[in-house]
């Protein structure tokens, strides 16, 4: 997870939406990627879609044993694309800040497996919070989006989402 929390925090750095993607095909980090729909007038790159294609082509069988790590739980378009390639495992830093495609990705024999990372959960309340509408926009012009409520630490310390 560390490496899509670096490429995240990279493309909030350049003025974009912080989310960050690492592609991992046996124990190697071949790609990172982050959300770059900002910095390129994209309508397209967010960070997994920018982290397949900096991996560049692959053969089919690279995907089917390779793992994606994303620093927040994947959109439509780029579900569509983990599905198409048939990466079998996702693992997402957090779901509070967006959440839509979990299960489906499971009900697909996707192995996705939620961190709740309190890194993950923090750079993304920072950005919800100063960039609403930015975000609004990158979640497909959804307001709110099926983002859940924005919170912070419940009462025993612990962030939302944490189990």
């Amino acid at each position: 997870m560390g490496y899509a929390l670096r490429s995240a925090q990279r493309g909030g750095a350049e003025g974009g939406v912080p989310i960050g993607a690492a592609l991992v095909i046996g124990g190697e980090v071949v790609a990172t990627g982050n959300n770059r729909r900002v910095q390129d007038g994209s309508v397209i790159r967010h960070a997994e879609m920018d982290c397949l294609e900096n991996a560049g082509r692959l053969d089919a069988s690279d995907y089917r044993r390779a793992a994606l790590y994303t620093s927040l739980a994947p959109c439509r378009m780029c579900t569509g694309a983990l599905l198409l390639y048939g990466i079998p495992e996702v693992v997402i830093g957090e779901n509070d800040h967006f959440t839509e495609n979990e299960d489906l990705m499971v009900a697909q024999g996707v192995n996705v497996t939620v961190l709740n990372d309190e890194r993950c959960w923090e750079l993304m309340e920072r950005f919800v919070r100063a960039n609403a509408e930015l975000w609004s926009e990158d979640i497909g012009g959804r307001p709110g989006g099926q983002m859940a409520k924005v919170r912070g630490p419940r009462p025993d310390g612990r962030w939302a989402g944490q189990r």
